[in-house]
């Protein structure tokens, strides 16, 4: 027999009040949910009052304005507690909810506050200290879950048939390949230029350069074998995502036309599911995400559908319009490259919602809790230190029943003194993740 569907009152039937009740309920509740603006077609259903009126039997939210608008504008945001967890759109009136639940996560999920005015990195990112959950302390909590999970016991005591999906916990591990080699992949010119270099250097590493192009030995950088292995061991849901973007300051891929290179990408597509990693302005340009995706499209021999900004340059919202209008249905770059956490607030996928439009679209955004690089680079940590973080964000996460995503680079994975004991790191993520 099918469920009843909670219905929502509420004055007006908006998008934003649509696309994240269809979040809250459900994706995450499982609930079948529906909007009703007449209060005369409530009927004998369990009802969420999304409304300033009083009616009897309800559930009753008290409505912030945000839903109900067009456009964006600064949000003066308060923080408060409840249940343990930190809230913000608190309500004035009476409520079975001490806050706003819908416009809060909203604002969390659409990333409303990256929209608005701000300093920028010198890459032009929003900085994680610039968001309001890195400046009161709650980055590291997937707030929007627990939200989620307190509403639906507060649900369950007004509503008492009401039943909720259970969320299975699943890990994906993604890893970049921003730097596949670090001899191999060059053409004559760049082999010999970078031999002289290597001579003349104190740094330089000439003869294994010699070794590596000329004797045809492994690439130091090629640990791909290494990588595999772990997977296939853990059987690891995983995600490669690789540049082809052309030579730049910021880009030190080979070039996508490289045999040995288009031979790595063959055999690892073969395997797995492999995205575009697109380049450091392509973030920006849309003609170059789709020139990047053909590429790839040829060397793979097949659509390309997934993607991961190079550098984490996610420009809120153009870069997700351009990879929309570039065919583009999944992107993994919702996270910082400084810190550690929730970037939106939430622990599993949702669909990107253009605030410019007001609209959802069909892309799916795929958070990522970690970076290699963000642990070791940015944070300092050692890799004791990197696991006891990885461990504390894989348990809120499984709390969640949600989604692990991490992020690995083949260069962290390098048996060397600069990532020693990084190696040990990614084993251990990849073993908790399946207790």
């Amino acid at each position: 027999m099918d469920k009843k569907p909670v219905r929502i009152f509420s004055t007006k039937d908006v998008p934003r009040l649509q696309y994240i009740a269809g979040i809250l309920l459900g994706d995450i509740l499982g609930l079948p949910w529906e909007i009703v603006t007449d209060k005369r077609k409530l009927g004998k259903y369990p009802v969420i009052n999304y409304s300033d009126e009083n009616i009897a039997g309800c559930f009753k939210i008290a409505p912030d304005e945000l839903l109900f608008e067009s456009g964006m504008h600064p949000i003066e945001i308060s923080m408060s507690e409840w249940k343990g967890v930190p809230v913000i759109f608190q309500t004035r009136s009476a409520s079975d909810l001490p806050f706003d639940i819908f416009a809060a996560s909203f604002f969390l999920i659409t990333r409303y506050e990256e929209y608005l005015d701000h300093d920028p990195d010198q890459y032009g990112r929003f900085k994680a200290s610039s968001s309001i959950a890195f400046r009161n302390g709650f980055l590291r909590l997937p707030v929007v879950d627990m939200w989620v999970r307190e509403f639906s016991k507060a649900l369950l005591k007004k509503f008492q048939t009401l039943t909720f999906r259970r969320n299975e916990f699943r890990a994906l591990l993604t890893i970049d390949a921003d730097e596949p080699f670090a001899y191999l992949g060059r053409n004559l010119i760049s082999s010999i230029g970078g031999l002289f270099r290597d001579i003349t250097s104190s740094k330089g590493h000439p003869a294994d350069r010699y070794r590596i192009v000329v004797k045809g030995e492994k690439d130091p950088y090629e640990v791909f074998d290494y990588i595999v292995g772990n997977i296939e061991k853990h059987t690891a849901d995983t995600r490669f995502f690789f540049p082809v973007g052309d030579h730049s300051k910021y880009e030190k891929n080979p070039s996508w036309k490289n045999g040995e290179y288009r031979s790595l990408i063959h055999r690892i597509s073969g395997k797995f599911k492999t995205g575009l990693h697109p380049s450091f302005n392509a973030s920006v340009n849309q003609s170059l995400i789709a020139t990047e995706k053909n590429r790839l499209n040829t060397i793979t021999g097949t659509d390309i559908s997934l993607s991961r900004f190079h550098s984490n340059r996610l420009l809120i919202p153009q870069s997700y319009i351009n990879l929309k209008n570039s065919g583009i249905t999944e992107d993994y770059s919702m996270g910082y490259p400084e810190e550690p956490g929730f970037r939106a607030g939430i622990a599993r996928p949702f669909c990107f919602y253009n605030l410019i439009e007001d609209q959802p679209t069909a892309l799916k955004i795929f958070p990522f809790q970690f970076m290699d690089s963000t642990l070791c680079n940015n944070n300092k940590h050692d890799p004791l230190a990197a696991k006891e973080v990885i461990l504390n964000l894989l348990n809120e996460t499984k709390k969640a029943g949600g989604t692990f995503v991490s992020i690995w680079h083949n260069t962290s994975l390098l048996d060397n003194e600069e990532w020693q004991g990084w190696r040990e790191v990614f084993e251990f993520m990849l073993k908790i993740q399946v207790q």
